[in-house]
């Protein structure tokens, strides 16, 4: 089965995160079982130094699993440092245990998108239009052919995206 994938890209400082913060309980009140991918560009360490996991993982170990009866976490080494597969990623998740994954980044991907525009956030909304963008959510009017979502409105695009789901 493959998992529906919906990415939601932007510039820095739109409010990405902001919105998915609000927009994936809404989802998941609507009945929809949200997974999620961040794309980041810094280096990240999800380990905390000191712990177990941390120093098994620093000996050399390519992939350390860290599990209890609340979550588990599956870290792996990248030591060829190649950019990120997004469907390299979205294999490794429970497709049984989701309906949709939300994407954060990877505006460069093939994939369904809602683009995100906010006025005075550096560059325009122009370039974050390609033929995968099914929606803008901005703060401003916009005269678009394609969706155009308040920014300010999490209910609103979680309804667009419990929609879009569904005609899927």
């Amino acid at each position: 089965m493959t998992l529906p994938l919906l990415a939601i890209a932007a510039w820095s400082g739109t409010g990405k995160t902001t919105l998915l913060e609000k927009v994936i309980p809404l989802l998941k009140s609507r009945g929809v079982r949200v997974g999620l991918i961040k794309h980041t560009h810094h280096q990240m360490d999800i380990d905390t130094p000191g712990k177990d996991s941390y120093v098994l993982r620093k000996a050399g170990a390519a992939q350390v699993m860290v599990a209890s009866s609340q979550r588990w976490a599956l870290m792996c080494e990248t030591p060829l440092a190649e950019p990120v597969d997004l469907h390299q990623l979205v294999s490794r998740m429970d497709a049984a245990e989701l309906d949709l994954v939300l994407v954060e980044g990877f505006k460069g991907e093939a994939v369904p998108k809602i683009a995100l525009w906010r006025a005075g956030v550096k560059g325009g909304i122009a370039e974050l239009l390609d033929q995968h963008v099914i929606a803008v959510a901005s703060d401003r009017c916009l005269q678009l052919e394609l969706p155009v979502l308040d920014l300010n409105q999490p209910a609103v695009i979680a309804d667009f995206i419990k929609n879009w789901l569904a005609l899927r």
